[in-house]
């Protein structure tokens, strides 16, 4: 792949300039290993997409030199199109005992889990992927069994650090394994692949033990049930939920799907620690005291068919929000989120609730799980790199883990910001970056992978924003005569009633046109269509000043 065989060759097709769809690839000689497989989900842009993955294209033409796919942890942005990449690409997975387990219930819901080989590995794990061996480290992040991976390969040793910060403290004893971060470094890493998601945030990020005061004290101090929402995936904050429940006597129902199915892992591994007889059903919620009753759900970002936002308007079936309820927000609104989740608190307001949101320095109830400044800086002066790919970010996250990378003594020029599909080839010791590959972004909607691209998105645009006009018409087979119509039928373009003129003006050009190609003596059928298209597109821009999809239809007699 590289300028010669024995090329370093590194580059990512997912997870930079964005946050979300990370995969990254590391290859030396005929030797691939993948590290994380993520899914992103579409903005309002992108009508009916449910899952933006990454592009595997080049994969798919290099399928024979794959080795494994390696994931850091079991976000869904590093794991969320792992049944998709299988369909196409059948590889090894290697991840921990938690991720594993997430990632399971993925491949059950795609009946992939029989073909799969999936390898359990840990922070002391080594594995042989060709030329190229692999090894752990523990880094602490807002889910459990996170790793960072140390690739030996023979250019030198390449990190990539997953997704981390250093929490001192962290509530479920996983500490970040520092001494081994440290011996790394003294080894010589040539390359390191550092996340940038707080690389604009000063200081040092909060530990999540600080968290269970806050959550404590909102538990005594409420009146009525307790509603919190936060990510399923953050084990930690669940078990101190749970904690706090015990403490102040409530049971504790789980709400959504991803709440229950992530739970039920988590317990069945040993990640939380819930007392037998504490979960209750959602139905029977109303049977307890409000004061004895704590409710966990789904929907801190607004999703709108999610357990919270259900609440929000009174739709949940057996659950409901009464006055003196309070609600807590224990997560912070991903960028994009901001206006689903306002809305939901305005709602919870309206409903009569206590609300406790807010950023977490103004609650206590929520800390982030990527690493601030200080952090980011403490893994560079740990690792040592000569060059530097930082990545999990947009543009001016990735600018600024440049800046914090030259402060503490990489090299002016070592860093390089790529895109996707941008490679950095590392041969004999000397890092450049002068070329790419295919990359970019694949739509999943329903059951179709990748058969939406920028035509039907187009289509669909044009749909939502100005309708569609259908007009039938019948003609005679032998001499194209018109013998019934023209009918004009609008879908979200004009109310008919109100505007019978303008359609009757359009029935008439439609007439018009296609006498206009009979006496022409023009019979095809898609020159008649287009014709009509043109004729009336134009003149419905001039009168309205909007462009509705025209769908002619033309039945032969």
């Amino acid at each position: 792949m590289g300028t010669n065989e024995n090329t370093l060759s590194i580059f990512a097709l997912g997870g930079i300039n964005e946050i979300g769809k990370n995969m990254y690839v590391i290859q030396y000689a005929d030797d691939i290993v993948i590290i994380d497989c993520g899914g992103k989900f579409p903005d309002e842009s992108l009508l009916g997409i449910d899952l933006i993955i990454p592009d595997i294209t080049y994969l798919e033409e290099n399928q024979d030199k794959i080795r494994a796919l390696i994931v850091t942890h079991g976000h869904e942005d590093h794991i969320g199109g792992i049944p998709y990449f299988l369909k196409k690409l059948n590889v090894p997975i290697y991840a921990t005992r938690f991720t594993l387990g997430l990632i399971e219930l993925k491949l059950e819901e795609h009946r992939l889990t029989r073909d799969t080989k999936l390898v359990t590995i840990n922070s002391d794990s080594k594995i042989e992927l060709g030329e190229i061996s692999v090894s752990f480290f523990k880094v602490s992040h807002s889910i459990p069994d996170c790793l960072g991976i140390v690739f030996h390969t023979p250019e030198g040793n390449v990190v990539h650090t997953g997704d981390f910060k250093f929490d001192l403290t962290p509530p479920n004893g996983e500490y970040s394994d520092i001494h081994k971060m440290a011996e790394i470094g003294n080894q010589g890493v040539i390359v390191l692949i550092s996340e940038s998601t707080n690389a604009e945030r000063t200081g040092l990020t909060p530990s999540e033990r600080m968290i269970g005061d806050h959550m404590y004290e909102a538990f005594v101090k409420a009146e009525g049930k307790i509603f919190i929402s936060t990510f399923a995936s953050n084990v930690n904050r669940v078990q101190q939920v749970v904690d706090a429940a015990i403490k102040t006597n409530r049971k504790l129902a789980l709400l959504g799907r991803s709440m229950i199915n992530v739970v039920g892992v988590a317990m069945e591994r040993g990640y939380i620690n819930i007392p037998d007889g504490m979960l209750i059903d959602g139905r029977e919620v109303d049977k307890f005291d409000p004061e004895k009753v704590a409710v966990l759900c789904t929907g801190s970002q607004g999703e709108p068919m999610a357990a919270l936002s259900r609440l929000s308007s009174g739709n949940y079936r057996d659950v409901a929000i009464y006055p003196g309820d309070t609600v807590i927000l224990a997560a912070s609104p991903i960028p994009g989120n901001e206006k689903d989740v306002s809305r939901i608190i305005d709602n919870m307001f309206r409903l009569g609730a206590n609300v406790i949101y807010g950023s977490g320095s103004t609650t206590g109830m929520h800390v982030s799980g990527h690493g601030y400044q200080e952090d980011l800086k403490l893994m560079l002066t740990l690792m040592k790199p000569t060059y530097f790919i930082p990545i999990h970010g947009e543009y001016r996250m990735l600018h600024h883990h440049q800046l914090l990378a030259e402060s503490v003594g990489v090299e002016n020029g070592n860093t390089f910001i790529i895109k996707n599909g941008d490679v950095v080839d590392v041969e004999n010791s000397v890092a450049r970056q002068t070329r790419s590959i295919p990359s970019g972004d694949t739509y999943v909607d329903g059951m179709g992978v990748g058969e939406v691209g920028e035509i039907v998105l187009r289509d669909r645009r044009q749909l939502s924003e100005d309708g569609m006009l259908v007009i039938v018409l019948t003609l005679s087979k032998t001499d194209r005569r018109i013998i019934q119509g023209p009918d004009s039928i609008s879908r979200g373009f004009v109310f008919v009633k109100d505007n019978e003129d303008l359609l009757r003006e359009i029935n008439r050009l439609v007439k018009k046109t296609v006498n206009d190609l009979q006496a022409e003596n023009i019979r095809q059928w898609n020159v008649i269509k287009q014709n009509i298209k043109k004729s009336i597109g134009q003149y419905l821009f001039t009168k309205t000043k909007r462009k509705p999809m025209i769908l002619p239809i033309i039945i032969e007699i």
